[in-house]
């Protein structure tokens, strides 16, 4: 039987990005990554923005490798998870949800627009969704559209993951097992 998946979001669990700006978390590097954009000043000159600051804790990918979950890119940073992020954490090239015309699209009933295409790629499959963004409206829409169990974990974007996080997922994936050898 294929594993669960575990549907990880980078701003907030990985990077806790809410946290004091003067203040890195122990454990965590600092990690400056260029953007890519340019934008118009107010005068209409055209300026580079300052490198995005990420804190990472190393030590995370090695935890989740561990948890028993197959690992999917569940992020805004799709694909560039595997190139900005996972080489810091000692992750492997992961899948990535593509959430393509989606992306970043608020939906008129409140559901976070991850929802659906989370629940699409899962596709019936057991999964954890670790992010700083879903509500109880989220909750209702995978009990609704989701064949098999889904646990949504929020995570507080002002410290990321942390030991209860990943005891967590690792009782979530446990009681799958256990459900899965009684039945």
């Amino acid at each position: 039987m294929n594993r669960p998946l575990l549907f990880l979001d980078v701003d907030g669990p990985l990077n806790p990005y809410a946290a004091k700006p003067e203040r890195r978390p122990d454990g965590y590097i600092t990690l400056r990554v260029p953007r890519n954009d340019a934008h118009e000043d107010d005068r209409g000159l055209s300026s580079r923005r300052r490198p995005l600051r990420l804190w990472l804790n190393p030590e995370h990918g090695r935890t989740l490798l561990q948890l028993g979950f197959e690992l999917c890119w569940a992020t805004t940073w799709m694909d560039d998870a595997n190139r900005r992020i996972a080489p810091v954490l000692g992750l492997p090239e992961l899948p990535f949800v593509d959430f393509g015309a989606v992306l970043l699209q608020e939906r008129p009933d409140g559901v976070h627009w991850k929802t659906g295409p989370l629940v699409d790629y899962a596709g019936g499959r057991p999964f954890a969704w670790v992010d700083d963004e879903q509500s109880e409206l989220d909750q209702t829409y995978v009990t609704a559209h989701h064949q098999g169990p889904g646990l949504l974990h929020h995570v507080n974007p002002r410290i990321g993951l942390r030991e209860n996080d990943f005891r967590t997922l690792a009782d979530y994936v446990r009681s799958l097992n256990t459900s899965r050898t009684t039945s």
